[in-house]
């Protein structure tokens, strides 16, 4: 699986697009707001929401991993931002509140950076801390996979997005303190002079504008190492690339596994992993069940086992391969097929399940990825109902599962349902409100099942 070590060219320029397009959005933002009228301030921010949201929407629907947290991060504070502004001067002008002119945009001078900032550093520092359990973030798990899953690319955006979230939080909040303490030690709000509007708006554009060209240097820096150590994927040799389908079977013989210890795929690690031993690829877009199960026959000597998919889904970026998953289950008990002790060493489930909560790091990625995918959908579905509410109240509860079952029950694997359930139900806070909510607004989501031609 050499593959997923790869890193897009593509994916990491947009990656950095993304981050620019936010950084440049704020620069827009606050050179606007000296040019126009204040009166124009929230609406221009909400324009710029606007324009994010966009590039969010288009970064979804390009079905393309692409990390687009930071953006959100940034399109949510200003929201924030303006309905704060608003809200904070519709109260003066109602006469609740008195507030000084600088934050009102009805009076002159208005300072925006004062509200700005402030907002900005809590906006996104609440942003860094629900990194798991955002909307945005569950849904390109279940679309791409965790971050095992996604590879070398995965684990690349997931750890900068979560530099550049901290980055932006400690910009936003160096900035607030400086201005803060301009405006209230230095500031005198009898004349605004060009000093105060260099430091109230000209050193918020300068630190972003220089914030911009560290991140220009760190991605181009990072393209360098992943370009010397053959980890980058061009355009031109992704589309050069011929059609392959991994296959990887799991031979299962009662509640036992064959597995085998061999070598990471890690190149930073050269330690042993214990997978399955059955692992191959052929070169073609897509594969006959037929041909699926006379490989595994070959493979493993045993012509009499019964196939059963397991799922699938297309490797992170590159459209033309994808992996299967199958479960070859063979009667009998390990004794009775002594020729397979020679590929590899039968395993009890039990033994796999406790390597997988202890020590999931003597397993391979993807064994811990196919372990995580079956034991979520099968234990959802014993604790919940399809509308996410449990089948038994008793919250302690925690049912097991076995190989046998998982081979005699109709389980589906390849359908995301599950998976969505087991983060969203009646376990989750004010679930009946949110539930109620989303049917009101329409948006209640389809279970989205992967394509495999």
């Amino acid at each position: 699986m050499k593959d997923l070590n790869k890193v897009s060219s593509l994916q990491l320029y947009t990656f950095w697009k993304n981050l620019s397009t936010g950084l440049l959005t704020i620069v827009g933002l606050m050179a606007l707001s000296i040019v126009l009228p204040f009166y124009f301030s929230p609406i221009i921010a909400l324009l710029a929401a606007a324009f994010l949201y966009t590039v969010i929407y288009n970064g979804k629907m390009s079905n393309k991993l692409n990390c687009m947290v930071v953006t959100y991060a940034i399109f949510l504070s200003l929201i924030v931002y303006s309905f704060f502004s608003i809200i904070l001067n519709i109260l003066y002008i109602w006469g609740f509140i008195a507030i000084p002119p600088e934050f009102t945009f009805f009076a002159e001078p208005y300072i925006p950076s004062l509200t700005l900032c402030p907002i900005c550093s809590i906006t996104i520092l609440y942003v860094y801390l629900r990194k798991k359990n955002l909307r945005l973030c569950l849904d390109c798990k279940l679309e791409h996979g965790g971050v095992r899953e996604k590879g070398k690319l995965g684990q690349l955006l997931t750890y900068e997005s979560h530099f550049q979230l901290k980055n932006l939080a400690v910009l936003f909040a160096v900035l607030s303190g400086l201005i803060w303490c301009y405006y209230l030690f230095y500031y005198i709000d009898t004349d605004i002079n060009h000093r105060d509007w260099y430091v109230f708006v000209w050193l918020v554009i300068i630190a972003f504008i220089l914030d911009e060209f560290y991140f220009m240097s760190r991605y181009y820096n990072l393209y360098l190492d992943l370009k010397e150590n053959n980890e980058i994927i061009t355009p031109d040799e992704l589309s050069d690339m011929t059609a392959k389908t991994y296959i990887r079977y799991y031979l299962i013989c009662g509640e036992q596994i064959l597995m085998v210890e061999k070598e990471s795929n890690d190149k930073e690690t050269s330690k042993k992993v214990i997978d399955t031993p059955f692992f191959t690829k052929r070169s073609v877009n897509g594969i006959t069940i037929p041909e699926v199960h006379n490989i595994i026959r070959e493979m493993s000597g045993v012509k009499d086992g019964e196939l059963k998919f397991f799922f699938g889904r297309k490797i992170t970026d590159l459209e033309k391969h994808s992996l299967l998953r199958y479960f070859y289950y063979i009667d009998g008990k390990p004794e009775d097929y002594p020729e397979l002790s020679k590929l590899g060493v039968w395993m009890s489930f039990n033994t796999v399940k406790k390597l997988y909560s202890f020590t999931p790091e003597k397993l391979s990625n993807i064994c811990v990825i196919d372990i995580t995918r079956m034991a979520t959908i099968v234990l959802t579905q014993k604790i919940f109902d399809e509308d996410g509410f449990r089948k038994i109240k008793v919250k302690s509860y925690r049912p097991s599962f076995t190989l046998q079952e998982v081979r005699n029950k109709n389980y589906d694997f390849q359908d995301d349902k599950w998976l969505r359930i087991s983060v969203f139900n009646s376990d989750t806070k004010l679930y009946r409100l949110k539930r109620w909510v989303q049917h009101l607004s329409g948006i209640k989501r389809k279970n989205k099942v992967n394509e495999w031609n």
